[in-house]
């Protein structure tokens, strides 16, 4: 297996329940694996099985990375203690601003994925040569 291999949705449906989650599962890998701000060891993970080394199963087994897991969800819990009103409305905009981005690239890879594929692109548009 190469270095440059990514999985497919297809592969991560042991643990997603549709194509859907499938996709988004591995988006958010990928946002992981490119995290600079996130542990060394949540990013390996996340490179890991985008690679196919490790199953994603196996990863949510892994103690190393469910502790990594936890830690993260830890810090993410106390700095939301942490936020005054205002800031919280400021992460709240800035929240809504993020996920219409995510929902755009979403529907775009969705019909990358979805639209049909006529062959070698030779040819008529209806498909005749």
């Amino acid at each position: 297996m190469t270095a440059d291999r990514e999985i497919q949705d297809e592969e991560l449906m042991g643990v997603a329940q549709d194509p859907e989650q499938a996709l988004r599962l591995r988006r958010s890998l990928r946002t992981i694996a490119g995290a600079t701000s996130l542990s060394p060891d949540l990013r390996e993970m996340a490179r890991s099985v985008l690679s196919g080394r490790v199953d994603i199963k196996d990863a949510f087994q892994d103690p190393r990375y469910t502790e990594a897991v936890y830690q993260r969800m830890h810090e993410i819990r106390r700095a939301a203690d942490d936020q005054t009103y205002a800031e919280r409305q400021q992460s709240k905009a800035r929240f809504a601003e993020w996920d219409a981005r995510q929902q755009a690239d979403l529907d775009r890879e969705r019909a990358e994925r979805d639209a049909p594929v006529y062959g070698s692109g030779k040819g008529s548009r209806s498909g005749q040569s």
